[in-house]
C-alpha cells in the first residue's frame, strides 16, 4: 500500500516538472494585442467583448428601483467620464453630483425632459468651463469634449449594471438659466446636460440603431449608390 501511494506521488511530480519544462522551454510566441502591458491574449479579448457589449447594450433608462448607488460607483463613473478624448487635451468639464432629494425633486417638477430625476438615486450635471476652454474659433469644442464625457458615463453605467439617461440641458436657455441658478454655477459654467442615475426598475432592451444607409465611402454618394 505504502509502495503504491509512493508511486503515485513520484509520478505526479514528473507530470508537473515535465509540463514545467514543455511550458518554459517551448519559446514565446509573439505577444497578441495587450500582451505587451502585461495582458494575456484571452484577457484583451475578454475586455474587447465587454466593452463592445457595455456599448451596444446601453440603452436610455428612465424608471429606477430604490436600491443605493454607492459613491464608489460614482467614484468609477467620474473617472470613465474623463478619460475622454478632449481638444488639446484641455479638459474644460466640470461635474456637479446632485444627491439632495430636494433639487431631485426641484429638477424633475421644472424640466419636464428630466421628470424622472424624482426616481434617480442621484444625477450627474456635465458642464463645460468657459475658462478652461478653448478660445477663439476653438470656443464651442467644450461641447464636443463634454459629450464625449458624457457617453464615457453613459456606457460604464450600463457595464456597472446601472441605469442612465441623457438629459439635454444646453442650448435652451430656459433650462441653462434654471439649472445655473438651482445648482449656483459660476457664471462660467454651462452645463450641457443633467444625467439621471440609479438602478434599474426594470429591464432594459437597447434599440438596434444601425443603418447602412447612413455610411459612405470616400465621398457622399447619394442613394448610397
Amino acid at each position: 500500500m505504502k509502495t503504491s501511494y509512493l508511486i503515485i506521488v513520484i509520478l505526479a511530480l514528473a507530470l508537473v516538472f515535465t509540463t514545467y519544462k514543455l511550458v518554459a522551454g517551448s519559446g514565446k510566441s509573439e505577444p497578441t494585442s495587450g500582451e505587451s502591458d502585461g495582458i494575456s491574449g484571452a484577457t484583451a479579448k475578454m475586455a474587447t467583448e465587454t466593452a463592445y457589449k457595455a456599448i451596444m447594450t446601453r440603452t436610455s433608462v428612465r424608471s429606477y428601483s430604490d436600491k443605493a448607488v454607492s459613491d464608489e460607483a460614482v467614484d468609477s463613473l467620474l473617472r470613465a467620464a474623463m478619460a475622454a478624448p478632449t481638444a488639446m487635451n484641455l479638459r474644460p468639464w466640470q461635474f456637479v453630483v446632485i444627491r439632495d432629494r430636494s433639487i431631485l425633486d426641484s429638477i424633475a417638477s421644472n424640466c419636464r425632459n428630466i421628470s424622472m430625476a424624482k426616481e434617480a438615486q442621484l444625477a450627474i450635471a456635465v458642464c463645460g468651463d468657459l475658462d478652461i476652454a478653448a478660445k477663439d474659433a476653438g470656443r464651442e469644442y467644450w461641447i464636443q469634449d463634454c459629450s464625449a464625457a458624457t457617453e464615457n458615463l453613459l456606457v460604464a453605467a450600463n457595464a456597472m449594471g446601472l441605469g442612465a439617461v441623457w438629459c439635454g440641458i444646453y442650448p435652451m436657455t430656459d433650462r441653462v438659466e434654471f439649472i445655473s441658478n438651482l445648482l449656483n454655477l459660476p457664471s462660467n459654467y454651462i452645463p450641457l446636460n443633467i444625467i439621471p442615475i440609479g438602478y434599474p426598475s426594470a429591464a432594459t432592451t437597447p434599440k438596434d440603431k444601425y443603418d447602412a444607409s447612413r455610411i459612405h465611402t470616400d465621398r457622399f454618394q447619394a442613394d448610397n449608390k
